[in-house]
């Protein structure tokens, strides 16, 4: 028999206070790491939980600011206190999980040790053979190291998971910055896209030029000649004017200084080449390589080419991301202009014919390129642009192509109604104001149609329809009373928004490849010769001038600061007042 009372004893070995403290370390290293570990995902899920609120809150005080009954001081007061909220939530959050992950390891580190000497002291004590009632203890106590030692090892999973994402996440800018889109009122003050905010080419700035000559310089603030052929329309975000060109051999994205035209940088997109010889295209003079208008949200902008290559820069110009959407099949090459919902950039990307099934709606993250949603349409190629709309039940894409206008929920993709109406090759985009949807039929119709409905609203949503010629190329505007229409051979039309009563016709007797604006009551036509006829936009034609730039102008003007940005084919113009 074994005597307990006897220190030499195979149970007094083990028992023996080193013993007991190697496993006394084990255990408190254990429960360190246990609470360490728990305090780290506490830390994480809290301030999750806080940061998506916020986030909630800045999206609906954004929507809010829109509306011209609100106080918007205090809602941009506020916008801006949940915006440092934000920033003061996130920033503390990966010192703390680094400093956690660093206490962790060390945690782990004393359980491993402890384990470790406790297994050692026992290897070292020489065991007889033992009683039936020791052997149990011995597997007990066999069982409760495997048990510690897998408990170490998830441990030490977890805390190399955390070591290795957490230095690389960078809480400090980038989330915190793609929460805080642009407001309602900043996409007016600027040009973020083809035809203006909304893609409606209305500008809200009333300080507008209406005076200038090429010829002797009149007007003319700057000239900056583009490096890279290019139909695209110039956008403009605060002093930044941007434009994309491209070729056979290049695809390039280029900033210009707003007030100076100095060329502060050229982005080069990687073109997308064609697997085989059956792939191969080749590109319409018309439409060249850089057809589509890029678009912007403030901190980052987008280009797309008639490639199907897409890429973002940042306002200095690095490169952040590029995707290929896979060469289009276009009958004209692609054209369809780019648009932005708050921190993230729409793609129209229609191709082949209606039964194809090629057509896609995407719609990818800002920041990342990473895809948020894609829609399938059962439309034909087209080289209209979506747009934007905030209509009285909620904010909406609008897209035009043969044969179905549809209308999509921005935030997920869903498709909200549609109407079958359309046909043949659709270039002009869409418009909207005061609860319709106006779109056109290439030399045949112009359509309206009621923006509130669901589903199918073929035969109960489309408010009026008449039968005339409209555009193959420009896209119409209007003031929300009257919708005007600029073809390209020169008719002018002009039509009530409420029944579609045509109140005037007027040839004007110019080509026209650019659309039409609006600035105050004044429509801006600028003619493919690079003649800008500024006329009444009233139930009456009446032409009050013409303002000569020398050069011709395949690309809508835009209009931002109290300046008029015009491309020409060779060189971008800036008009203001001295």
């Amino acid at each position: 028999m074994v005597d307990p009372n006897n220190n030499n004893s195979p149970n007094a070995r083990i028992a023996s206070p080193w013993c007991r403290s190697a496993v006394a370390t084990a255990l408190i290293g254990a429960i360190f790491s246990i609470i360490i570990l728990t305090l780290i995902v506490a830390n994480y899920v809290q301030g999750r939980v806080h940061e998506i609120r916020i986030e909630k809150r800045l999206e609906n005080l954004k929507i809010e600011i829109r509306e011209d009954s609100v106080d918007k001081q205090a809602l941009i007061d506020e916008i801006r206190l949940l915006d440092l909220e934000f920033r003061q939530s996130r920033l503390p959050r990966p010192s703390f999980a680094r400093t956690g992950g660093y206490l962790l390891l060390a945690a782990l580190a004393v359980f491993v040790l402890g384990i470790k000497w406790a297994d050692t002291l026992k290897k070292k004590t020489q065991i007889p053979k033992l009683q039936q009632d020791d052997t149990g203890e011995q597997v007990r106590q066999a069982a409760l190291a495997r048990w510690s030692v897998a408990a170490a090892l998830a441990l030490a999973g977890l805390v190399v998971l955390l070591l290795v994402i957490i230095p690389h996440v960078d809480f400090s800018t980038t989330d915190a910055e793609d929460a805080s889109y642009p407001t309602q009122q900043e996409i007016r003050q600027n040009w973020h896209r083809f035809h203006g905010p909304e893609g409606a080419g209305v500008t809200a700035d009333a300080n507008i030029p209406d005076n200038w000559d090429g010829k002797s310089g009149e007007g003319i603030l700057w000239k900056a000649k583009v490096p890279v052929i290019g139909h695209n329309s110039p956008i403009v975000w605060g002093d930044r004017v941007f434009l994309s060109g491209g070729d056979p051999n290049r695809l390039n994205v280029f900033c210009f200084d707003a007030v100076s035209g100095n060329l502060l940088w050229t982005g080069d997109v990687k073109r997308t080449l064609p697997k085989s010889e059956e792939e191969e295209f080749e590109v319409m003079e018309d439409t060249g390589f850089a057809a589509s208008t890029m678009a912007t949200d403030g901190k980052r902008i987008y280009a797309i080419f008639v490639t199907g290559d897409l890429a973002c820069f940042d306002f200095s110009g690095r490169n952040l991301w590029t995707k290929s959407l896979g060469i289009p099949d276009s009958m004209y090459g692609y054209a369809s202009s780019l648009e932005t919902f708050r921190n993230m950039v729409i793609v129209q990307y229609d191709q082949g014919d209606a039964e194809s099934g090629k057509s896609r709606l995407f719609t990818f993250d800002g920041a990342s390129g990473r895809l948020v949603w894609q829609a399938k349409r059962p439309v034909a190629n087209s080289w209209s642009s979506p747009i934007v709309a905030q209509t009285e039940t909620g904010i909406q894409i609008i897209t035009a192509a043969d044969p179905n206008v549809m209308a999509f929920d921005p935030n997920t993709g869903a498709e909200i109604w549609r109407a079958e109406c359309l046909a043949g090759d659709i270039a002009p985009s869409p418009i909207y104001a005061k609860g319709l949807a106006f779109v056109v039929e290439p030399y045949s119709k112009i359509l309206a149609i009621r923006t509130n409905g669901k589903g199918d609203v073929t035969k109960t949503h489309i408010a009026w329809s008449v039968d005339e010629p409209g555009p193959d190329i420009c896209t119409p505007v209007t003031n929300g009373e009257y919708v005007f229409i600029l073809n390209s051979d020169g008719l002018a039309l002009c039509f009530n928004t409420v029944d579609g009563k045509k109140l005037w016709e007027e040839d004007i007797r110019e080509d026209f490849l650019p659309s039409p604006s609006l600035v105050g009551d004044k429509l801006y036509l600028l003619t493919e010769k690079g003649a800008m006829i500024i006329a009444e936009a009233m139930p009456e034609y009446k032409e009050l001038k013409r303002c000569e730039l020398g050069e011709r102008c395949h690309a809508s003007p835009a209009f931002a600061n109290g300046r008029i940005y015009i491309r020409g084919v060779e060189n971008l113009y800036c008009i203001g007042k001295q």
